[in-house]
């Protein structure tokens, strides 16, 4: 009976553990500022070299995809030495610069073409893979977003670091979120465009509008809401609730959809698509 006591009790131990590490691993960090990253130079009027991203999105990426995603082509890439080195020369060249010498628009579009450059370059290391969750940074974790990618000034960086270190705390915009990709379908759009200081607004914008409005973002289902998790996941950017989740996707949506949203007074449930966004 004491063996079946204990038993019982180990039983107990590791289900409550393995809750505790599902909602770990399942909640999204918070917004916290790495000060190292905090300054700028806004007299300094250079623009930092993105060409090398914008011709592997115009080679590799198919932003006309009848799905309404776009799909970026990780097996071609995979295989033409000579772009991959084209690729890796970018990435390179990025670690090189001190983003804290440029202005503050000038680091944002900085940050957002190396998340999105460093996601892809994952993928391609790690090709074939079915979702990007598949690549881990650790035992226990859910994807590599805490993998020590890069290291610029002398500072070792993660996916986690210039999302959640630098972009969402430094800019407080929520619509960053519609411009770092984690190549997955259930995520916004990677951007057909590199992003520059001045493309920011209208491609923000854009991803924002694009994403409220296709059914990944933003659906009804027998009656009842169905967004992104995106809006739970960070929920606190999107104004703490869900009557502030509606708020937002009200500035963004069309015709039938905003009629629909505005008369909405129920609930909401979340839905994520983790497949690899590929052809």
């Amino acid at each position: 009976m004491q063996h079946k006591n204990r038993f019982k009790t180990i039983v107990g131990l590791w289900t409550v553990t393995l809750l505790l590490w599902s909602n770990i691993l399942s909640a999204a960090p918070q917004a916290e500022l790495i000060p190292f990253w905090s300054h700028s130079n806004e007299a300094n009027r250079a623009r930092i070299d993105h060409s090398t991203w914008q011709a592997i999105l115009n080679r590799y990426l198919d932003a006309k995809h009848p799905s309404g995603i776009n799909r970026f082509n990780y097996a071609n890439l995979k295989v033409n030495a000579a772009d991959k080195r084209k690729f890796k020369g970018y990435l390179k060249s990025l670690m090189k610069v001190d983003p804290r010498t440029y202005s503050k628009a000038e680091q944002k579009a900085y940050w957002i073409n190396l998340y999105n450059a460093l996601t892809v370059h994952l993928i391609i290391k790690r090709y074939p893979v079915d979702s990007i969750k598949d690549i881990k940074s650790g035992l226990f974790s859910s994807g590599p977003w805490d993998k020590k990618l890069v290291k610029i000034q002398g500072q070792k960086l993660t996916l986690n670091n210039i999302e959640h270190g630098i972009l969402r705390p430094i800019w407080g915009d929520n619509r960053i979120h519609y411009a770092v990709n984690c190549a997955s379908l259930g995520c916004p759009n990677l951007a057909s465009q590199a992003y520059t200081a001045a493309n920011m607004e209208q491609l923000l914008e854009a991803g924002a509008k694009a994403y409220v409005n296709h059914s990944r973002g933003v659906q009804f289902k027998n009656g009842k809401l169905l967004v992104s998790s995106i809006y739970h996941w960070y929920k606190v950017d999107f104004g703490g609730n869900d009557r502030g989740v509606i708020r937002h996707l009200l500035k963004y949506a069309d015709g039938g959809l905003k009629s629909r949203l505005r008369a909405y007074r129920g609930g909401i449930d979340h839905h994520y698509d983790w497949r690899l966004n590929q052809p």
